[in-house]
């Protein structure tokens, strides 16, 4: 479905369910570069299990409008017009990689609007390599190929999704092909400047959850183990054998996780 947030037109995905303000609002939000597809599984199962889903594509990314916003600070308060503009009170915010620095921040900066969080292969500090902020700006592929190669587990870069007839190193190659050409680079400097993680993580006060995988080069698990420690009434969930993408190679020990 499509909502006005801020003025702009955003594309929401809702989990092939109408979305349902009687239900319990859960919202997904992607990661760098990425758009609402990422969710696809996550997002049907808990839409179909008695919650009200929201997978927005951040401006400037997949099917919404406008141009991609610069901060984590900026994409916060967005998520909490988003909730606002659903007619919704609060929600459960679920987030990858840079969406997790967003559930978060939301969380410190918007208190009333979030119920609970799912960070998903996430960190307090999401430095990101010069090599990749140069190719990332100057529109270069080799950003696309970075971020894909160091994104997928070992065991995902030979096959076997859980999702038949998917090609995980692929489909991720073919999804950041797809965005607009400042919206990598944008996303991934916004994660790079934001500091703020262990401020935002002192002020949660909601039930929180960390999911990393044990084999992701881009967050690795020590920095979500740090980054639990911060939170008040967080508890972490380490995946074996899994990297970054770790919603894509075991959707199935993911979805387990969120809803314990």
């Amino acid at each position: 479905m499509r909502i006005a947030v801020n003025g702009g037109n955003a594309f929401v995905a809702t989990g092939g369910r109408d979305f349902d303000r009687n239900q319990p609002p859960m919202v997904f939000l992607h990661g760098a570069g990425m758009d609402h597809s990422v969710w696809a599984l996550l997002a049907r199962a808990f839409a179909h299990h008695g919650c009200a889903v929201l997978a927005p594509d951040f401006p400037g990314h997949g099917r919404s409008a406008g141009v991609p916003l610069t901060s984590i600070a900026a994409l916060a308060d967005w998520t909490a017009a988003l909730i606002d503009a659903a007619g919704a009170k609060a929600a459960r915010l679920v987030g990858h990689s840079m969406g997790s620095l967003v559930a978060l921040e939301t969380a410190a900066r918007h208190p009333a609007k979030v119920t609970g969080l799912g960070l998903i292969a996430t960190t307090a500090t999401m430095r990101v390599s010069d090599d990749l902020l140069t190719a990332a700006k100057a529109n270069d592929h080799a950003a696309v190929d970075m971020i894909a190669i160091w994104s997928e587990g070992y065991r995902a870069t030979l096959g076997g999704s859980q999702a038949p007839g998917l090609w995980m190193l692929g489909g991720t190659e073919r999804l950041l092909e797809r965005a607009q050409p400042v919206a990598i680079f944008a996303d991934l400097s916004a994660c790079n400047a934001y500091q703020d993680a262990l401020s935002a993580a002192a002020k949660v006060s909601v039930p929180s959850i960390v999911i990393q995988g044990s084999r992701d080069l881009m967050t690795p698990a020590k920095g979500g183990r740090a980054l639990t420690a911060a939170i008040p009434n967080c508890r972490l969930v380490l995946i074996e054998g899994a990297g970054h993408m770790v919603m894509s190679e075991r959707p199935d020990d993911v979805l387990a996780a969120l809803r314990g």
